[in-house]
């Protein structure tokens, strides 16, 4: 292991970690986004891409000053040019922190409040601006409709798998004459932890736009080939885009987007655009598929 995943584990693995019982900044741990970039070639200065972590914290609980319980989804969004990815046990740990914390005159105030303090504390912590915000039960599914399940593009029964450790070797593309747009969706993604080893679950969401066809049954040959991986969910859906990219051509859009399931009551959404993919409507709504993950897929 490398010396931070080193810290990580002296500090959380193999350890009993009751919740706090006090409001604890100091239980968050910073990783460098750059460790895993320059094994892919990834240029932090330079970034192919342009996108947004999205976390989900499902069990964020905090009390009033008269011991009330206040409870809702939280929301945590920082930009992906960060230097810093926040570690998910830490952050567990931090927001649990908060569970017999007693903070506001009203349920309003107290969520006031904490959003001040998880603000400043992920902020310093990454040394970034990180947005907060605890989300109403709004209903978003409609956004995945344009994307189709890529396993119903292959035929199961000839396709065989057999590596299951990230193989860009698999892929293979066919060039055609028109540009075309494709809109897909793998719902078995599933690499692991590098730091608890623990197997995360997720959903893959590709779009690209270009004269090249990615053949679909090596897209799902590569993509189950994370299945013995042990990464951090930012660095899969990185990892993905870069290889993708690396296979189109250079003015093709790109985007990928990766769902992953809850555990410990935290998701993490990944997404990563191609540079030449503007703020148009579509592109907006592709956006916002890590944005609402929260609402309608594999929670």
């Amino acid at each position: 292991m490398n010396s931070i995943t080193d810290e990580i584990a002296s500090k959380f693995l193999g350890k009993k970690t009751e919740g706090a019982n006090e409001y604890n900044p100091e239980l968050l741990v910073a990783v460098p986004r750059e460790e895993n970039r320059k094994q892919y070639n990834i240029d932090c200065d330079k970034l192919p891409f342009y996108g947004n972590d999205i976390w989900h914290a499902f069990e964020f609980s905090a009390m009033t000053q008269n011991s009330i319980p206040v409870t809702r989804v939280l929301k945590i969004k920082y930009n992906c040019n960060s230097k810093f990815i926040v570690e998910s046990k830490s952050l567990k740990l931090y927001l649990n922190s908060y569970n017999m914390r007693r903070i506001g005159s009203s349920i309003k105030q107290c969520l006031e409040l904490c959003k001040k303090d998880i603000i400043k504390d992920l902020s310093q912590k990454l040394q970034t601006n990180v947005e907060v915000e605890f989300l109403d039960n709004r209903n978003k599914t409609e956004i995945f409709e344009d994307f189709q399940n890529i396993m119903e593009l292959v035929d199961e029964k000839i396709l065989k798998v057999s590596k299951f450790k990230e193989a860009p070797e698999v892929l293979k593309v066919k060039t055609t004459e028109k540009l075309t747009p494709h809109y897909l969706m793998f719902d078995s993604l599933r690499s692991n932890c590098r730091v608890t080893h623990q197997p995360d679950f997720g959903s893959a969401f590709i779009y690209y736009k270009s004269k090249k066809h990615i053949e679909e049954s090596t897209l799902v040959e590569y993509l189950v080939s994370f299945r013995s991986e042990y990464h951090f969910h930012e660095e899969c859906c990185e990892m993905i885009f870069k290889r993708l990219s690396d296979l189109l051509d250079k003015d093709d859009e790109l985007m990928v987007c990766a769902l992953y399931t809850r555990r410990g009551g935290i998701n993490i959404c990944p997404a990563r655009l191609s540079n030449n993919l503007k703020a148009d409507d579509n592109i907006n709504k592709l956006m916002n598929l890590s944005e609402y993950a929260a609402y309608g897929i594999n929670l």
